[in-house]
């Protein structure tokens, strides 16, 4: 079993009244590789909450459940949520909702690897910034040990906490 590399700290960004978390990792694996572990439920399971439930194809409706040890560990009272496939382009991007929050995954091809880019726009009525920050630092850092070993550290074993005062610092930085 590896390690979860360190990556630095995803970007908060506020435009009006809409928050944005934007992250960048770079893999030594091509986009198909990374696509995979985007979009399979067998691979979400590694790096994401929760498993995406539904066909594949722009417009589909999801059906977004958190996996059962974590909703067990984190007491989440509504286990299943809906989404929707905004924009399904394999392996370029994809980009779909659960609930009011919007996850865009880009994929560029660098050399033999790709660069993946994720911007959340944030729920108004949801955790803040920091806090969600901290979550997707920790599962894109899985994202990248699945990919680079296929062996990565155990999901629920990970601590967002320790992102969190990096996130915090962050939006209490940012004009008022």
């Amino acid at each position: 079993m590896t390690t979860t590399p360190d990556h630095p700290l995803g970007q908060i960004v506020v435009d009006g009244d809409t928050t944005f978390l934007r992250f960048a990792r770079d893999l030594d694996h091509p986009p198909e590789r990374v696509w995979r572990a985007l979009t399979e439920s067998d691979q979400l399971r590694h790096w994401m909450p929760c498993d995406i439930v539904g066909p594949r194809e722009e417009g589909a409706e999801l059906v977004v459940p958190f996996w059962d040890d974590v909703a067990e560990r984190h007491a989440i009272a509504e286990p299943v949520l809906h989404g929707r496939i905004v924009t399904w382009d394999p392996p370029r991007r994809f980009a779909w909702t659960w609930e009011d929050e919007l996850l865009t995954f880009d994929l560029e091809r660098v050399g033999d690897g790709t660069r993946l880019r994720l911007e959340v726009r944030l729920s108004p009525s949801g955790p803040g910034a920091d806090q969600v920050g901290a979550g997707y630092h920790v599962c894109l850092d899985q994202l990248v040990a699945l990919v680079t070993t296929d062996d990565p550290p155990a999901f629920l074993d990970q601590d967002a906490t320790r992102y969190v005062p990096g996130y915090a610092e962050q939006l209490a930085a940012l004009p008022r």
